[in-house]
């Protein structure tokens, strides 16, 4: 984690370096690709994103012009250029990566900075275009959240989702929604018991749900996992008692990929904790049922701060703050199953202490980024190869029967075919990196594959066809009316309910109907439908009558 002071940092000429290292495995290469120098950023807190065009963005949280941070674009090849430099006004010290949005622009949270709405500023939210123009969307004021370290999500309802770790009502953290406008709805404020201070983003889950970790608090003051619905709803699903883990500093990852169907369960890490203490990897379910994978004894690597990322083999990596060979943190692998190998212990020159995580790009390579260490001791950007193939990438990675989808890859000039769960889809090239296709109608849930002349490309997540309920009828009924829902994607419907209550006793019709007899204990309310695409809900509520 950068310093929270904002100390001026001397900047050192500019050094540009690629080092190859061969691991222990046979098949895996590290590459550091950069150095930082100060004058174009110090301190990379954030873990990358892969552009439209196919170069990864990022932030550091010290350096550029005025050392309040920095944004940037690298190449695969590691050609740095600084879009941005902060000014403290605009925000300061961004210790989060960056999303890509449907739009095409990137959005991220600033730490600090921002109006002079509270001491230091609380922090940003903020926009920044691939041409570099940056707007400052939003300043936090305390009473509406403080300090967003971590980095945002883009919903299915196109708003993006966050939190701050400070501010709100109880001083302990929010959980916002903000729009690309930049209206800022304060969803949640923690209260130690149900969570505090939630350093992690969040991830949406197929549910539709979103879910997330507090560092602190919970029944234990380990800190927590919980699920919040998009309106604000917050469940704690499981509080961290040290033996199985303690204080999480990242998110949670849905485990997605082809060659590991979803179960549902997702994956993460505890800073410290476990057998040794020094930190662990966990699973758990939707219902909050842990299982510890790993506990980490410092030489296999040390308190990992970032988030997980699957792979496109199913298996799950990222990078331990501290440990391995020379203490200076490490780049692991692990199975479901918990199997963990070290890939990459850093040694200062190459980088050291790894505080972001990992990204797989669509070459297959993994790229991340050190905090210190490197030719200036400023902070690497480095990429690791373990052998894995290219693939394509859905953004986003699920959406309704005709919505537009941009196709992430390389290579991909002169496809000749797009399919969607094996449905063909119409769509058009619009670089040797991007693809624009519609999902077609009557396409299943399941991967999606890009046929060039190099050959097939799989996604590396399963694609969510999401179901659209579009209305019902009748309006209104007794326990044990026959309700006609109807829509679109309904084939596969796994679960109906009545304002939250399931029905009992639903039939899928055809891909645009489904009966359903309101349940026994219905509350007047919405209709939701649920499939391996995800859910959804009617825009009218049902009323039950006696």
């Amino acid at each position: 984690m950068g310093n929270l002071s904002l100390t001026k940092m001397a900047c050192a000429v500019f050094v540009f370096c690629v080092v190859i290292a061969i691991s222990l495995h046979a098949t895996t290469t590290f590459t550091s690709l950069l150095s930082f120098d100060g004058t174009n950023g110090t301190d990379p807190d954030a873990g990358l994103v892969q552009g439209f065009n196919g170069n990864f963005y990022g932030t550091t949280y010290y350096g550029g012009a005025m050392d309040y941070g920095t944004v940037f674009e690298i190449t695969p090849g590691g050609t740095l250029t600084t879009l941005h430099s902060f000014e403290n006004s605009d925000g300061a010290s961004p210790n989060a990566g960056l999303v890509q949005a449907t739009n095409g622009n990137l959005y991220g949270t600033t730490v600090y900075g921002g109006s002079d709405k509270c001491p230091s500023g609380c922090g940003t939210v903020f926009e920044i275009t691939a041409a570099s123009k940056l707007t400052t969307l939003f300043s936090f004021d305390s009473t509406d959240g403080a300090h967003p370290y971590a980095g945002l999500v883009q919903a299915t309802n196109g708003n993006l989702y966050g939190t701050t770790v400070d501010g709100g009502a109880h001083g302990e953290g929010t959980v916002f929604e903000i729009t690309a406008a930049g209206r800022l709805t304060t969803l949640f404020s923690f209260e130690s018991t149900d969570g505090a201070f939630p350093y992690a983003g969040l991830v949406q889950a197929t549910n539709g749900n979103l879910y997330g970790t507090t560092t602190y608090g919970g029944a234990n003051n380990y800190g927590t996992v919980f699920e919040i619905t998009p309106a604000g709803k917050l469940t704690t699903l499981f509080s961290f008692d040290s033996t199985n883990g303690a204080y999480p500093y990242a998110g949670l990852v849905q485990a997605m990929t082809p060659s590991s169907p979803t179960n549902g369960n997702f994956y993460g890490t505890t800073y410290e904790g476990g057998a040794k203490g020094d930190g662990t990897v966990f699973e758990i379910t939707a219902a909050g049922k842990l299982t510890t994978l790993f506990s980490f004894d410092s030489t296999d690597g040390a308190h990992p701060y970032a988030a997980l990322v699957q792979a496109t083999n199913g298996n799950f990596y990222g990078a331990a703050y501290q440990g391995g060979a020379k203490g200076e943190g490490t780049v692991f692998e692990i199975t479901a199953a918990g199997k963990l190998t070290t890939l990459f212990s850093f040694d200062s020159t190459d980088g050291a202490y790894p505080y972001a995580g990992l990204v797989q790009a669509t070459n297959g390579n993994f790229y991340g980024a050190t905090l210190q260490g490197g030719a200036t001791s400023d902070g690497t950007v480095f990429s690791l190869s373990v052998g894995l193939g290219p693939f394509v990438e859905t953004l986003p990675a699920f959406g309704i029967e005709k919505a537009t989808i941009i196709i992430l890859g390389t290579n991909l000039t002169g496809a000749t075919k797009v399919t969607f769960g094996g449905t063909e889809a119409t769509f058009s090239v619009v670089s040797s990196s991007e693809i624009k296709a519609a999902v077609p109608s009557g396409a299943k849930t399941g991967t999606v594959e890009v046929t060039t002349p190099k050959g097939t490309l799989q996604s590396n997540l399963i694609f969510q066809v999401t179901p659209q309920l579009t209305s019902f009828t009748p309006t209104s009924g007794v326990v044990g009316t026959s309700v006609k829902i109807t829509g679109t994607e309904l084939t596969d419907t796994t679960q109906v309910t009545f304002g939250g209550v399931k029905a009992t006793d639903f039939t899928p019709v055809s891909d645009s109907e489904v009966t359903a007899d309101v349940p026994t204990g219905a509350k007047t309310g919405k209709i939701a439908i649920t499939t391996p695409g995800g859910t959804s809900t009617s825009a009218a509520s049902f009323t039950v009558t006696p």
